[in-house]
């Protein structure tokens, strides 16, 4: 019994070890989420200046990534690739839910902010730091809606948005 624990332990022991390597490889190259699976944190050019005007992210090809503080393990990252709205120079994240799913219930990063609303964004290869914010007036939902030129709910789906803020707000 006492070689079955020796053993048992060498083998937890070696994948503790390993996981740890693996996760700070990650934490060093970084793991950007593709469009069909999550990453971990998010690469490319930090910009260190609040943006007060997003205007200039309509014209950024590609889906926005979000990095979001993992609530179940904490120093993790969990980032996954999202739609961006743009409304009076604000930077809006849509969450798409199918009918019958309440927020934020089947999003793992929507869980994550409702926790610790503090993210990163990755917009055309630049990573801003600031904090998002539950949009939860339907009429503003519906001016961003028609705003971006499309509805922002259909029958059997709907786009939960939030508000990117700078860190300091």
């Amino acid at each position: 019994m006492k070689n079955l624990a020796k053993i048992l332990g060498g083998i937890i022991g070696t994948f503790l070890v390993l996981a740890i390597v693996v996760l700070g490889l990650a934490r060093v190259f970084k793991f950007d989420p593709g469009v069909t699976h999550p990453g971990l944190w998010l690469s490319g050019e930090v910009v260190a200046e609040p943006v007060t005007d997003w205007t200039f992210a309509k014209s950024v090809r590609g889906l926005t990534a979000i990095q979001t503080r993992d609530r179940l393990v904490p120093g993790m990252a969990f980032s996954v690739t999202t739609a961006r709205f743009i409304h009076n120079g604000r930077l809006y994240i849509g969450s798409g839910y199918p009918a019958g799913k309440k927020m934020p219930s089947g999003r793992h990063w929507n869980k994550n902010i409702l926790v610790d609303p503090v993210v990163r964004v990755k917009i055309g290869g630049k990573l801003y730091d600031g904090k998002l914010v539950y949009l939860s007036d339907p009429q503003e939902h519906d001016d961003i809606a028609r705003a971006n030129g499309q509805n922002l709910w259909a029958p059997g789906f709907y786009i939960h948005l939030w508000r990117f803020e700078p860190l300091n707000s």
